[in-house]
């Protein structure tokens, strides 16, 4: 069970959105700015939270565990009234090896908002991190059987 799981963000539209349900030809979703609910549709760009990584030097991280860093670090930017030096130094804090040549600043300040929205909305809170934790350890637990078992 993610904390992210059934968040969207949706291309041209601010904020990000909830999965209510799926129509015939589009989803519905909820908006976290206004509670307002509309149609998507797969003509528009839609990303699944839980689908994103962030470029690291070594590796991609994904976005549920940067966010966690975000927290844990209780790291609090505006990123509407922050300089871009301001972003990267903030994003180098919460993930030293992000590869800065490929994650812009518009990304940096796409991930802060964000949290900020699902901070505020309660979606991030220290008992969704546990329970994402928790996750992550039973799904480790259950890829190392399973490696033991095909040896």
């Amino acid at each position: 069970m993610s904390m992210l799981k059934g968040i969207l963000a949706i291309s041209g539209k601010p904020g990000l959105f909830k999965l209510i349900t799926n129509a015939k030809n589009s989803i519905i979703v909820e908006s976290l700015l206004d509670g307002k609910r509309m149609p998507a549709y797969a003509t528009s760009k839609i990303s699944s939270l839980e689908d994103i990584s962030i470029y690291t030097i070594d590796d991609d991280v994904k976005l549920a565990d940067v966010f966690i860093s975000i927290f844990e670090k209780d790291v609090k930017i505006n990123p509407k009234k922050a300089s871009s030096d301001e972003l990267k130094k903030t994003f180098k804090e919460v993930l030293p090896d992000y590869d800065d040549e490929r994650v812009y600043v518009s990304d940096i300040k796409k991930v802060f908002t964000w949290f900020n929205l699902l901070k505020e909305k309660g979606i991030i809170s220290q008992e969704s991190i546990e329970e994402y934790n928790k996750a992550k350890e039973s799904e480790e637990v259950d890829e190392e059987k399973e490696n033991s078992n095909n040896e």
